[in-house]
């Protein structure tokens, strides 16, 4: 059995873009391979009180680390035009080859309404999803290209900055319909992980979609984020969790939220059984073991770590020594 692949996953909505580079630099010292960061321009909460410009900050991982860096995910159909999102990681890609992926998702109201407008429901946020995918790749020919469709135009135009061979495209996606989409059209899925079962079924339903358009589906991606909480007592691997992800405990929808302030008074009623089958909360480090090996299991490719605890470094040493040793792929 070969090591697993499990990364580490850079949360810009709790740490300062500077601390955030800092903590990539020292997972990837630790064992971490790898380094992934969602695009927000809000945080979930006022208590995780940040929101840096993921381009910015892997750029900035990306020089100083030697792994992969993916943005996972960007919305390209609100605050960017897909056009945008095509040159950053066209650019990013350029600047470090073969080290970057885009992962792609929807869109939620907390970090795309800022710019106001109309907010659609999940089926037309979708829909404008997959339409900004097909621009991307377009763009990523290198070719001239235009576009005229339901939600986006594009004139004739090119990507002047091009990488030799374009990075990948992942969808995100918590549904079966959305995985088979991703599965004929893209490069690779992330999803966060809920259960081994509901995961695996995602995975099946990407598989359908890449042999229907003629893809081999081991050859694709299969990325699944993982949220946990550690700390050596049990009782304040809860207590964080509470205290700085209460919105991974949710369990609804939280894409027409506009407000950390509205997550925050919803997060008043969040009590530590709701983050079960979510988030695992434990001091013991063969459970995180156990709950991580499961998603390799059953066919993840990559996973990336996202703890709860306020004390990254800590966290990244115990894991790098005690837990990313013993998974394997």
């Amino acid at each position: 059995m070969s090591r697993a692949r499990v990364g580490y996953s850079a949360m810009l909505e709790r740490f300062a873009p500077s601390e955030v580079v800092q903590l990539a630099v020292a997972a990837e010292a630790a064992g971490f391979d790898g380094v992934m960061a969602d695009d927000h321009f809000q945080p979930w909460t006022p208590q995780q009180g940040q929101a840096g410009f993921v381009w910015n900050v892997m750029t900035a991982m990306a020089e100083r680390t030697r792994g992969s860096v993916g943005v996972g995910a960007t919305c390209p159909s609100f605050r960017w035009h897909p056009a945008v999102v095509a040159q950053a990681a066209a650019t990013l890609e350029q600047l470090y080859p073969g080290r970057h992926w885009l992962g792609i998702g929807s869109g939620e109201a907390i970090s795309e309404h800022v710019v106001g407008g109309y907010w659609p429901e999940a089926p037309q946020r979708i829909a404008r999803m997959f339409e900004a995918v097909e621009i991307i790749q377009k763009l990523f020919t290198g070719r001239d290209v235009r576009h005229d469709g339901r939600f986006f135009t594009l004139e004739r135009t090119r990507l002047w900055t091009m990488p030799d061979t374009p990075p990948p495209v992942y969808i995100a996606t918590s549904g079966p319909i959305t995985a088979r989409r991703a599965g004929a059209s893209c490069d690779g899925m992330i999803t966060v992980a809920s259960t081994p079962d509901k995961v695996a079924a995602l995975f099946g339903r990407f598989d359908e979609g890449a042999r229907s358009a003629g893809k081999d589906p081991s050859t694709l991606a299969k990325i699944v984020q993982v949220h946990l909480s550690w700390a050596p007592d049990e009782d304040e691997a809860a207590a964080q969790a509470l205290r700085e992800w209460p919105n991974g405990a949710m369990r609804f929808s939280k894409a027409d939220i506009r407000s950390p302030y509205d997550v925050d008074q919803i997060a008043r009623l969040v009590r530590v059984e709701d983050f079960d089958g979510r988030v695992t909360i434990s001091a013991d480090l063969d459970v995180h073991r156990q709950a991580i090996q499961h998603y390799l299991d059953i066919g993840a490719t990559h996973v990336y770590l996202h703890d709860a605890g306020p004390d990254q470094r800590t966290w990244i040493d115990v894991f790098g020594r005690e837990v990313l040793p013993k998974l394997t792929a």
